[in-house]
């Protein structure tokens, strides 16, 4: 009985959304390496993100946050970094450095080119100081930005997966982004060949399918 409530106590804890496509990363990578956890909605339309406890994990207030024990552990690119150095058994970064790099930067303009430019607190201001009208076209515009980059950047390197015929962590980042593009803005996917191969093989695979947007617990019911 002991054992069990260490083991209770030590089970991964992920503050997540379901709508979040910073969170469905780290799904997607916590499923990949059969990694139990205990998902923790955080609604965000609410503003639950600002609550003096939320706040304490990340006092930035987004999601995921990452609880590990006495770790704590926000911004989907840490968290990911952490669990491919403390769970390495199943690898989602290759060995081969040219390889490695090549993954992080894909992953990079996911998160810092294209996400952060459609999350929530961006989307408001953008309502509230110029137009609501103009908050799909500005999403829209830098999607296809991101994507059109991607597409130049995976074309000569991508095999089954983004970068090679094993899943590793571009295609982590790239799965939920294709998502939204396709699902939450409507985005025009004809440009972009490889992402819809990519999109197509990840519908395959049960650790994705499990960690998107419409599968997780606080989603709305249909």
């Amino acid at each position: 009985m002991a054992h069990q409530q260490a083991q209770h106590q030590n089970k991964l804890k992920l503050y997540s959304y379901w709508r979040s496509s910073c969170s469905c990363r780290i799904r997607i990578a916590l499923n990949l390496k059969r990694l139990d956890y205990e998902y923790i909605p955080v609604n965000l339309l609410k503003g639950e993100q600002f609550s003096p406890e939320f706040q304490k994990l990340n006092p930035i207030g987004y999601v995921p946050v990452l609880v590990d024990g006495d770790v704590v552990i926000s911004d989907s690119l840490a968290i990911f970094l952490y669990l491919e150095e403390k769970y390495p058994e199943i690898p989602l970064l290759p060995s081969d450095l040219a390889k490695k790099a090549l993954n992080i930067q894909a992953a990079n303009i996911v998160c810092s080119s294209i996400q952060p430019l459609q999350n929530l607190a961006v989307l408001k201001y953008i309502e509230e100081k110029v137009s609501p009208d103009e908050k799909v076209p500005w999403v829209k515009f830098h999607i296809e930005k991101g994507f059109g980059a991607v597409e130049k950047l995976l074309k000569d390197h991508a095999g089954k997966y983004a970068t090679g015929d094993e899943v590793a962590m571009a295609d982590a980042f790239l799965a939920p982004q294709i998502h939204a593009g396709i699902k939450r803005f409507n985005v025009e996917m004809s440009k972009f060949p490889l992402l819809i191969r990519l999109n197509e093989a990840y519908s395959e695979l049960p650790e994705f399918l499990k960690a998107m947007p419409e599968n997780q617990p606080d989603a709305p019911s249909a």
